[in-house]
């Protein structure tokens, strides 16, 4: 049946069925960014924070095993595939942090509310697609471009595993392997959150969607004939994408982002009705809403010019240990720090 769908069709399915995924994640299992950064500074509890490690640490485990059997090269992965500028990831992933803090939720996490009914999330949506946009291929995507231009380092190196054993092969795949595996095992070095399993299971599930994006997005790659990129998930330039698609039904056509927006959607809407949590909510604050709307506009341009978000970056890209992903999700985590802090312990007004 499979075989006679087109490439772009197939990488779409498997999106959504990663992306169905991560919005059970996201609604069943409380797995979100924001909210594992706001219960460790502020509730004193590390168990979302670990479940990220998880995810992260995992996900790099399935990947690096898969490309030890041969189902997926790393090196053909997008986020080894593009320029490494360590200006443009510190820069854009403090841009998206802040603006993650001041929205309330990243791409992901806005997707994953406005799944549930939450309308203020739908806004957040739609804000960081168009800035995504503005940023990639709009009025700013010439200043990006020198940016990233400018600031580049060249090296032959692609991501850590290449850093510590150059030329790769079978040596750089075992070296990626058990570095992820022991950000794991660090991830689990606690017996609190081992007694919770269901943070255990989202985390799990979470990093196995991350591998079968890449492992079917690889298969579509190898096997088809359109040369399709091969790709994990990330919600920003996607959000873009989909919004185009729905409105032109091409905009580039039906893609793997595509889908996995809509199979997070699908995810989240399925889980807010297990949950019993679906219901319709809009924003009766408009300095809330001020603030959620300039959040998604620095989401927009900070995770264009980071390549990629908290998933995109902070799970995607860490699972085959990019240049750019710790860069990236650091700098995301110190932006979100800042934020709260504005929000929460008020050293300066954010409405």
């Amino acid at each position: 049946m499979f075989e006679s769908l087109p490439d772009a069709w197939l990488v779409a399915i498997v999106g959504f069925a990663g992306g169905g995924l991560l919005g059970l994640a996201a609604r069943l299992g409380r797995f979100c960014t924001l909210g594992a950064i706001e219960d460790y500074l502020y509730q004193g509890s590390d168990t979302r924070l670990r479940m990220w490690a998880l995810a992260i640490g995992l996900a790099g485990v399935l990947s690096f095993l898969a490309a030890l059997i041969g189902l997926l090269d790393p090196g053909q992965t997008i986020y080894q595939q593009e320029p490494f500028s360590p200006l443009a990831h510190i820069v854009g992933g403090l841009l998206f942090g802040y603006g993650m803090s001041l929205a309330g939720n990243c791409g992901f996490g806005a997707l994953a509310r406005a799944g549930g009914g939450d309308l203020r999330s739908f806004v957040i949506v739609l804000v960081m697609g168009i800035a995504a946009y503005v940023a990639l291929s709009g009025p700013l995507a010439r200043l990006r471009v020198a940016l990233v231009d400018a600031t580049t380092l060249h090296t032959a190196a692609r991501s850590y595993p290449d850093l510590i054993v150059p030329g790769g092969g079978i040596a750089g795949i075992v070296v990626g392997l058990a570095i992820c595996a022991a950000f794991t095992l660090v991830a689990l070095w606690s017996r609190g959150f081992l007694a919770e399993r269901a943070a255990l299971l989202w985390g799990g599930v979470v990093a196995v969607a991350v591998a079968v994006g890449w492992i079917g997005t690889q298969w579509v790659a190898d096997n088809g004939f359109s040369g399709q990129a091969v790709v994990s998930h990330t919600f920003t330039a996607p959000l873009g994408e989909t919004m185009l698609f729905v409105m032109t039904s091409s905009g580039g056509g039906i893609s793997f982002g595509i889908g996995s927006v809509a199979g997070v959607l699908a995810g989240a809407f399925v889980g807010s009705l297990i949950k019993g949590h679906f219901r319709w909510e809009a924003c009766e604050d408009p300095r809330e809403l001020k603030r959620q709307f300039l959040g998604a506009i620095l989401m927009g341009f900070g995770a264009v010019l980071a390549l990629g978000c908290t998933i995109g970056q902070g799970i995607s890209a860490m699972s085959v240990l990019a240049l750019g992903a710790p860069l990236t999700l650091g700098a995301i985590f110190v932006g979100a720090m800042i934020g709260l802090r504005q929000l929460i312990e008020g050293f300066s007004s954010a409405s």
